[in-house]
């Protein structure tokens, strides 16, 4: 949906491009956010959108136009980039989008993208490529904050300058023992008003709450929602502590849910979620709305010529009283077409119904 502030960039954006303005466009873009980015990119040519991706100078910003942009679009633009740009932006992506990006691309494409990204990462990316879609595990981060429970305070905070420094989600520290398992669970203001002797296990939260790898994402959504946390821990088989499930993934998550659940009611299925194509979109669609124009064919008929004889009739009292309209159903026929039944108005009078659908167009007076 294109609100106000986005017609107005897209305005702006095509005038500079007919224009041929190039400072000012790269000015434009490289202070607009990549979501309303990705909201340009699907109302301008493929030429304008390469031209405006070179445009971008951080890096980390093409990344979030990666994730934004829908599937037409994103597959268009990396069939068109070479593969060590490709891996450029990637790297500088989070694990969990990384993954979820080279699961939206072809299989032949995002093996060549894997085998140029560092081994390391690599291997955190294909770990949660494992995983499905539409589980805890498929969208959940590796990159989480676990200290060990022997741990003071002191301690737990110098861990967190020196390891921590680029954890995406630093407000919950888990505890785990020495096997890895979750134990518990501590705020980052819990750990800086304690004293500096105290150890984790001392003040950490037993109680935690946490979704195994196999859970459904909408389930989880519900969890966080449900207790209002800012992540979830996600643990394997053996409770041990494999990611966290953020807040602004629970987003993403309902958003999901709810448009799927919207084209479901209008009958498009889950295929044209996120589809921006007209082609596509007008094939996913036709058989539907061809199976509507047949039942509404079928509705009109039945209605028409269904079961009895369904009648609108104008009729005419021999009271003297002025024509009025009635639906009659199932009444007992009478010769010419026409049934006769007494008038409920007026006890005293009969009235006989015209029958429209028998073609008589009589109405008489008895």
């Amino acid at each position: 949906m294109i609100t106000e502030v986005n017609k107005i960039l897209l305005d702006s954006v095509k005038r500079l491009l007919r224009r041929g303005a190039t400072a000012n466009l790269q000015k434009i873009i490289n202070k607009t956010h990549a979501a309303d980015l990705s909201v340009l990119f699907r109302s301008i040519t493929f030429a304008d959108q390469l031209r405006l991706f070179d445009m971008i100078k951080d890096i980390e910003r093409k990344g979030i136009l990666f994730s934004e942009l829908d599937e037409d679009s994103l597959l268009r633009l990396v069939d068109n980039l070479d593969i060590d740009d490709i891996v450029k932006i990637l790297e500088n992506m989070a694990t969990d989008d990384v993954a979820d990006l080279l699961g939206r691309l072809p299989d032949e494409k995002s093996g060549a993208i894997l085998e140029k990204m560092k081994k390391e990462g690599s291997e955190e990316i294909e770990d949660l490529l494992r995983y499905d879609d539409d589980t805890a595990g498929g969208i959940m981060i590796p990159d989480f904050i676990a200290l060990k429970e022997d741990l003071t305070a002191r301690e737990a905070i110098e861990a967190l300058q020196k390891d921590y420094i680029d954890v995406e989600m630093p407000f919950y520290l888990y505890v785990v023992d020495e096997y890895n398992n979750l134990v518990g669970v501590s705020s980052l203001r819990q750990l800086v008003v304690v004293p500096p002797d105290t150890r984790l296990r001392d003040f950490m939260a037993t109680d935690v709450f946490s979704v195994t790898t196999n859970m459904d994402q909408e389930e989880v959504a519900k969890i966080v929602a449900k207790y209002d946390i800012l992540a979830v821990p996600v643990v394997d088989e053996n409770n041990q502590l494999v990611g966290i499930v953020t807040v602004d993934d629970v987003i993403d998550i309902f958003r999901a849910e709810a448009t799927e659940d919207i084209l479901k009611m209008a009958g498009v299925g889950e295929e044209f979620i996120e589809t921006k194509s007209v082609m596509r979109s007008t094939r996913i669609r036709l058989p539907w709305l061809f199976a509507c124009r047949i039942c509404l064919s079928c509705s009109i008929y039945t209605c028409h010529y269904g079961y009895g004889r369904e009648y609108r009739h104008t009729v005419f009292h021999d009271c003297g009283q002025r024509t009025c309209h009635r639906q009659n159903q199932h009444q007992r026929p009478v010769a010419g077409g026409a049934e006769r039944t007494h008038c409920r108005a007026y006890p005293g009078s009969h009235i006989r119904y015209a029958n429209r659908t028998s073609g008589t167009g009589a109405v008489q007076r008895i």
